[in-house]
């Protein structure tokens, strides 16, 4: 248990911790702009969230600049992104600042991205990462934290941020996992002959 892996792990406990603030109906007060208003609740999650977002970068430099890179943290570190992921999105759609539609494309994205990278891994291959796939991270993130915030400042003025840069996520999510299977078809293609 190294210092990259407890930063994984500490990014999967923050997972509860964001869903809680964002779920758990208790009063801090909050904040009235324009026709929108914020909790502060809704501040402490998305807040937590980034933390928890920057983290995954974090430990993935550790790890290869210490020489720390674990067979646990090659199953921990994609675990730990997709489960932030998933229940950020889940939680926005309990709130009802999205639609149920674009969390299934997302994270059914994320499923089988993995399960490409399992059949891959199967046969001695490792898709690394595509820059389609870092920005479709970032993205990801930008629009789950602009929904968490409740489009904060944007809705003062009436700019729709939050609905545009989801739809960009959505967008770019489903082109970078197309471009993961088209690159990468040979994989599949000579796994069923195995």
């Amino acid at each position: 248990m190294n210092l990259a892996n407890k930063i994984t792990l500490a990014r999967i406990f923050l997972v509860p911790v964001v869903m809680f603030f964002l779920l758990v109906r208790f009063n801090l007060g909050q904040f009235q702009f324009g026709q929108g208003v914020i909790t502060v609740s809704e501040i402490i999650a998305a807040l937590i969230f980034i933390l928890a977002a920057v983290t995954d970068g974090l430990d993935g430099y550790i790890a290869r600049k210490r020489k720390l890179v674990t067979n646990l943290g090659k199953l921990l570190d994609p675990l730990a992104d997709k489960l932030l992921i998933s229940a950020a999105l889940i939680s926005l759609v309990e709130m009802q600042r999205l639609d149920a539609w674009v969390a299934i494309v997302i994270i059914s994205r994320e499923f089988a991205v993995t399960g490409l990278r399992m059949i891959a891994a199967a046969e001695g291959k490792v898709i690394a990462a595509s820059p389609w796939g870092k920005l479709k991270t970032i993205v990801q993130i930008v629009a789950i934290v602009a929904l968490m915030i409740n489009n904060f400042p944007f809705s003062s003025f009436a700019f729709p941020f939050a609905g545009i840069i989801t739809w960009a996520a959505v967008i770019i999510t489903v082109w970078s996992g197309a471009d993961y299977f088209i690159k990468n078809w040979k994989v599949i293609r000579f796994s069923k002959h195995r």
